[in-house]
């Protein structure tokens, strides 16, 4: 699966490095469980088309340990493995209410596992989204992808990360044997982040942009380059087939209406990528949590069908 690699030069990056501070989450109604890693605040900068820098300043945030896995995913996508319980105090949550994906066309994942542990792949930028906010109504906590500036901080983990040996943090294209794997079979990076490189792909907040630094213009805190069209969306990462080259932190893919090729329905679905299973996802969660409005205007904003 080729996949069009697009530089984002990493000249400078500085955090004050805390030692590793994790907490767990529990989702309500199963004993289903994911991990957090706590990621300071701090500065990455970054450098534009036209060989400009410019310097981002990212909050802190908790990041998901791991990728989102069929396990936890599944909850979301399979009504029978939901309930009514919630920890959402702001509303009331129904279980019979949710909007869940639609059944797949064929298996997204080709074979190669789901329960115990695999990544959740295949689904749209949308339908991830649309997990976060089923997990707000499940948990009262407010859960969201990643921005662009906020994956490739954390991911080099305040020391301009990377990885001699990249075999032992990542499957890639040398070692992933054409099939992604578990999460966590790989060390984790210096914040205890598993699987940043390579394994599945992962989505981010932001609309695909070529020139990143000039889409972001003058909002460098935290920035966000805001959906205005369902495609393009940034991936990050590099996958099971991706080459090492694309196994970085700063290395940045665009989305495509191909992922959907063998899609056969008119309009596509707005839930899965026919021809996707090297992308996931993991999520994050704000240090500085919105109130139920503030949160209620973010999906509206981010998610376009």
């Amino acid at each position: 699966m080729r996949k069009i690699a697009l530089s984002l030069s990493l000249l400078y990056f500085s955090a004050q490095v805390f030692g590793q501070d994790t907490a767990s989450v529990v989702i309500p109604g199963s004993e289903v469980r994911f991990r957090l890693v706590h990621i300071p605040a701090g500065q990455l900068e970054v450098q534009g088309e036209d060989g400009q820098s410019i310097s981002l300043q990212v909050d802190a945030f908790w990041m998901g340990a791991f990728e989102v896995t069929y396990d936890e995913f599944s909850l979301f996508q399979q009504r029978q493995y939901d309930s009514d319980d919630s920890d959402w105090r702001e509303g009331e949550f129904k279980a019979d209410a949710v909007s869940r994906p639609t059944p797949q066309y064929l298996d997204y994942t080709f074979g190669m596992g789901t329960t115990g542990g695999f990544p959740a792949v295949s689904m749209t930028q949308q339908a991830a989204l649309r997990y976060c906010y089923w997990l707000y109504q499940k948990t009262g906590q407010f859960f969201r992808l990643p921005t662009e500036a906020e994956w490739a901080y954390a991911c080099l983990a305040g020391q301009n990360w990377a990885p001699e040996n990249l075999k032992g943090y990542a499957w890639f294209y040398d070692n992933g044997y054409d099939t992604y794997h578990k999460t966590g079979g790989k060390k984790p990076n210096p914040w205890g982040l598993y699987d940043m490189l390579g394994n599945v792909s992962e989505w981010t907040l932001d609309e695909y942009q070529k020139d990143y630094p000039a889409a972001i213009g003058a909002e460098t805190q935290n920035p966000w380059v805001k959906p205005a069209k369902r495609h393009s969306r940034t991936v990050m990462g590099g996958s099971y087939d991706s080459p090492a080259k694309e196994c970085n932190c700063t290395h940045r893919q665009k989305s495509q209406p191909r992922w959907q090729a063998r899609d056969p329905q008119i309009p596509k679905s707005i839930w899965w990528n026919t021809d996707s299973p090297f992308v996931g996802f993991r999520i994050v969660r704000p240090e500085q949590q919105p109130d139920a409005a503030q949160v209620e205007a973010f999906f509206q904003e981010a998610i376009r069908d």
